[in-house]
């Protein structure tokens, strides 16, 4: 009986050890090891019958079929070109006639979206490549409509190449100078919080450049300490720091003053625009037109509550005002990102009555029609067709958690081209003809579909099939989407993740993780969910550590419509801090949940989360941590800040009664700071000042600081180690 016991224990173990799936890796999942199949820097090419993608190899692009989906043929192969020697491809830009291209290598980044390139000219009737310009790495370069002109940026001046004068270059601007003036790319807070990194067009007719001028002078520079560091290493250092040192105009300061130009590429003439500009306005977009003489220029007082786009003509100078949109309170950025412009129509989102919804205009500023309406958002715009007068959008008409793709008619009806309900995003042909279908739904991989404009699927093009097997193999917990309503009546959307074979008859300890930003959603019906998406898997891991893990949008999020969003107004962290606690406290009361052990974390306006929630006043949070964070907007710059604040000024309570600092006593719980010392965005002056804070007000915490790594805290084995310090340190204080 006793070996018989034995035995039967014995298989029962072996069998167990079978069917337990495999423990996620938290380096691999830090490395991106499950982020899937995915189809990248899709172009669509001007037939519109076709769109191109760079080869897995780097050494090809590629043209295939919007109808099929297969290869039809090359446009480039770095393997049989002539002329020069191009290793991999970066990227590439077609000219407007198809006869040419860019070719993209040595990309060397400097912001978020900003970086300098060594280009070369692929001309595909002779499959030659010759360098853009011999004289440096360029930025930005963008083709003449006729196609027989190159403009680039380098070193803060405009360049322009002639391609039927033996690529003959030229100088347009030699006013640019580090750090003082700037012509056709934006400064560091235009770039940033505008979404951009090109100031400057054609005209329709390829004989004149416009562009905006970036005069820095008189903004204050920020200055970082850099060190040898590794990955990569700056031997230039190895002895003594050094410093980079760039302009960074803090919430109140002084912004760079802009301004318009023109270049007449025939008579070499240089014009000032007669811009209509507050003193202290921005001018967040120039466009091209399909009129020559006219160029789009967009306009924001620098209260970001009042946009107006003029045409400039760049031979008298005279801008016409042709639209003026106010709203309450302040525009998005992406509201802006989302306008355009086509051959005689204007295309314009706005939330002038409470909810995001596209509004149609002439190139004259006249309204032809609204083209949506509604208690929902428009979240994307794709495009105007002006054959049709069909209107090409997303929303979340269903939810907010949802995203959909819509066609608009001109007659007003609308239909839905997805079917599937989650998340879905589009890429239209030329024409809009086909468009590429991007869906995912919480507990689904991304799936890319061909489908035609009437939305039915030509093809699938991505399944990732292989992901799904190859995440069978472990032991998943499960994603769910859920809702509660608050102490003061607000309902609030979330996802959870519980551990794999969850047991509602135990209390687990709760680990939140938030960002909860003025306008962003951490809550949709979506596979990347969570701080490293790959289906929520850095959470997953934490899961298996034996975590619910949370996820709550409070008020301020987007998705909602303007009140929810902007109800934060002036105040920014107050009422974000609260609906965190209260998401505890609901947590708390559930039979499942340990309410003594539940812990917060986020990064950047996540990290500011953080803090203004664990010193809420209501202890709730046993630990948390904090990655990047602000501390005080004053140290944040300009154009983010006094869009949801005003200035210091203005709003002396808001930045001085409404921070982590102010509320230092108040903190509750065990603390981590984590900050990259060369962070661009959020200065690791937020996380000094803080913590300095902290040691005045008697508090312990601790702090993992990064050598010279930027607000995203990557290079090397670096996010492995961050993601580890947060793993080790909500063990250490949760378990």
């Amino acid at each position: 009986m006793k070996r018989m016991a034995v035995l039967c224990a014995t298989l029962l173990f072996a069998a167990s050890a079978m069917l337990a799936g495999e423990r996620l890796d938290l380096k691999a999942v830090a490395g991106g090891d499950f982020a899937g199949e995915a189809l990248t820097r899709v172009e669509p090419m001007a037939d519109g019958e076709t769109y191109a993608q760079i080869s897995k190899d780097g050494k090809q692009v590629v043209k295939y079929s919007f109808k099929t989906g297969k290869q039809v043929g090359v446009i480039f192969d770095a393997n049989v070109v002539r002329g020069a020697n191009i290793g991999s491809i970066d990227g590439y830009v077609m000219s407007p006639d198809g006869r040419r291209m860019l070719i993209q290598t040595h990309t060397k980044r400097i912001y978020r979206r900003s970086f300098t390139a060594e280009y070369y000219i692929y001309t595909l009737g002779n499959s030659s490549v010759v360098p853009l310009s011999d004289g440096g790495p360029q930025q930005t370069p963008i083709f003449s409509p006729d196609g027989n002109q190159i403009a680039f940026v380098r070193d803060n001046n405009i360049f322009l190449v002639k391609l039927l004068y033996d690529n003959a270059e030229s100088q347009v601007t030699k006013d640019g100078k580090r750090n003082e003036v700037i012509n056709g790319i934006p400064d560091w807070v235009n770039e940033e919080e505008f979404a951009t990194n090109s100031s400057m067009v054609f005209t329709a007719d390829s004989k004149q450049i416009c562009w905006i001028r970036y005069d820095e002078s008189a903004v204050k520079e920020y200055s970082m300490q850099m060190f040898k560091g590794s990955n990569p290493s700056m031997d230039e250092y190895a002895d003594y720091p050094g410093f980079y040192s760039y302009k960074y105009p803090m919430a109140g300061g002084e912004n760079s003053k802009v301004a318009v130009y023109s270049y007449d590429i025939k008579s070499r003439q240089t014009r000032k625009m007669q811009l209509p500009l507050d003193a202290d306005g921005y001018i967040p977009r120039i466009k091209m037109t399909s009129d020559p003489t006219k160029v789009a220029i967009f306009t924001l007082n620098r209260h970001q509550d009042n946009l107006s786009i003029y045409m400039a003509n760049p031979l008298s100078t005279v801008c016409q005002l042709v639209i003026q949109d106010k709203v309450d309170k302040y525009f998005k950025e992406e509201a802006m990102a989302n306008i355009k412009i086509t051959d005689r129509h204007i295309l314009m989102p706005s939330d002038r009555d409470g909810h995001m919804h596209l509004y149609l205009y002439t190139l004259g500023g006249q309204l032809k029609r609204r083209v949506t309406r509604g208690n929902y958002e428009v979240t994307d715009v794709y495009g105007y067709d002006e054959a049709t007068g069909d209107v090409y959008y997303a929303a979340n008409e269903l939810g907010p958690q949802d995203k959909q793709v819509y066609v608009a008619h001109q007659n007003g009806k609308t239909e839905r081209l997805t079917a599937r309900e989650g998340y879905n995003s589009a890429t239209f042909s030329a024409g809009y003809k086909y468009f590429i279908n991007t869906w995912s739904d919480i507990n689904t991989p991304v799936v890319y579909t061909l489908n035609n404009n009437s939305g039915k699927v030509l093809s699938t093009l991505v399944d990732n099939k292989g992901l799904k097997e190859k995440l069978a193999a472990y032991d998943l917990g499960t994603r769910e989407l859920f809702s509660f309503t608050t102490s003061e009546g607000v309902k609030l959307n979330g996802w959870m993740v519980k551990p794999a074979g969850f047991d509602a008859s135990r209390r687990y300890p709760v680990i939140m993780y938030q960002y909860g930003g003025p306008g962003n959603q951490q809550v949709l019906n979506s596979w990347n969910i969570g701080m490293c998406g790959q289906g929520a898997l850095l959470e997953q891991y934490m899961a298996q550590q034996g975590y619910i893990v949370v996820c709550v949008d409070g008020r301020g999020t987007g998705g909602r419509g303007a009140e929810f969003e902007k109800c934060t107004y002036l105040r920014l962290g107050e009422l974000e801090a609260k609906d965190q606690v209260e998401t505890a406290l609901w947590l708390g009361s559930q039979p499942y949940v340990d309410k003594n052990r539940i812990g917060i974390w986020g990064w950047s306006y996540g990290g500011w989360n953080t803090l203004m929630s664990m010193s809420e006043g209501r202890p709730v949070f046993r630990a948390g941590v904090a990655v990047a964070p602000p501390t005080s907007w004053r140290y944040y710059d300009t154009v983010y800040s006094e869009r949801y604040m005003r200035t210091p000024k203005e709003n002396p309570s808001g930045y001085d009664e409404v921070n982590p600092m102010a509320r230092v006593d108040k903190l509750s719980g065990a603390l981590l700071i984590c900050h990259g010392l060369a962070d661009d965005n959020v200065h690791f002056q937020n996380t000094a000042e803080y913590t300095e804070a902290l040691v005045q007000a008697d508090k312990d915490f601790k702090e993992n600081i990064y050598t010279n790594r930027n607000h995203s805290i990557y290079g090397g084995n670096t996010r492995n180690h961050l993601f580890r310090q947060i793993v080790n340190f909500f063990n250490a204080e949760m378990k």
